[in-house]
């Protein structure tokens, strides 16, 4: 399940406030590359929840 395209607009990375995409079941921040989970179609965009990109 995706997430709205219009709320997938104004959210925002809680770390630097940068943008995010969608990429599967998950969002993936534009800037630093922490991917934040969508349980069932619900974005958590918490620090604790975040994948760290790996490098």
């Amino acid at each position: 399940m995706s997430v709205d395209k219009e709320l997938l607009e104004i959210l925002a990375c809680p770390v630097d406030h940068a943008a995010v995409r969608e990429e599967g079941d998950r969002l993936v921040c534009t800037q630093c590359g922490r991917r934040y989970p969508v349980r069932d179609g619900i974005p958590v965009m918490l620090i604790e929840e975040a994948e760290l990109p790996t490098p």
